[in-house]
């Protein structure tokens, strides 16, 4: 037996788009960017209990906790959505 051609549908499942865990966001003044140097400490205004934000493709997919998977870095998924404070 012989598989079937790919169809259109398999070819957009297959697309592959960035995938990004975003732990907070911050605005700075152009001087404030340039003013940045190795050592710099960046006080961002969300908690460090506050969920994190998946987003693929630049759009917000999902919000979730930080986790530790043996020596890396995961995210558990808790809630599928815009984050409640857009």
């Amino acid at each position: 037996m012989t598989n079937p051609p790919p169809t259109h549908r398999d070819h957009v499942l297959n697309l592959k788009a960035p995938v990004s865990v975003t732990l907070a966001r911050k605005r700075l003044a152009l001087d404030g960017v340039l003013n940045i140097v190795p050592g710099t400490m960046l006080m961002f205004d969300k908690t460090c209990d506050e969920p994190l934000e998946l987003e693929v493709g630049g759009h917000p997919l999902a919000t979730g906790e930080a986790v530790k998977i043996g020596d890396k870095f995961g995210l558990r998924i808790r809630a599928l959505g815009r984050p409640a404070s857009e």
